[in-house]
């Protein structure tokens, strides 16, 4: 039945941008933290990756959230020496998250959250349609 395929490929999708919006939460609610000791390295970014895997049940490709992979770019640095995180230096480092475009990534995860919703959504009236027509 095509119709529950298509139901099933777009709640993986679901599936996988609520785990990238929550990978997208946790950057932007460390953005501003520092290391626990001086000198420390603080919270480091994370980047959310999807995979596509063949489902025999639903003879269809599914999209699945892959590995969470640390950002490798570079910290940070803030003069803030009075900071109890700040090396010797007076030097704090803070995460690598950039908060504009955490948010645009995660404007983008929304759309296709609803992107998939959508189908989901236009897939239910196309079977209520076809039950009413199959009714009379």
């Amino acid at each position: 039945m095509d119709f529950l395929k298509s139901i099933m490929i777009a709640a993986s999708g679901l599936h996988a941008q609520s785990g990238r919006m929550r990978v997208i939460s946790e950057n932007i609610a460390n953005s501003d933290s520092t290391a626990r000791e001086p000198g420390g390295d603080p919270y480091r970014r994370q980047i959310p990756s999807f995979r596509s895997r063949f489902d025999k049940e639903v003879e269809a490709n599914l999209v699945e959230l892959g590995r969470v992979l640390p950002d490798k770019s570079d910290f940070r640095m803030q003069y803030d020496p009075g900071n109890p995180a700040a090396n010797n230096e007076g030097y704090v480092k803070l995460p690598n998250v950039n908060s504009l475009m955490e948010v645009t990534d995660l404007q983008q995860a929304q759309r296709s959250y609803q992107a998939n919703l959508n189908v989901i959504t236009a897939t239910r009236q196309m079977v209520t349609k076809t039950l009413d027509i199959l009714k009379a």
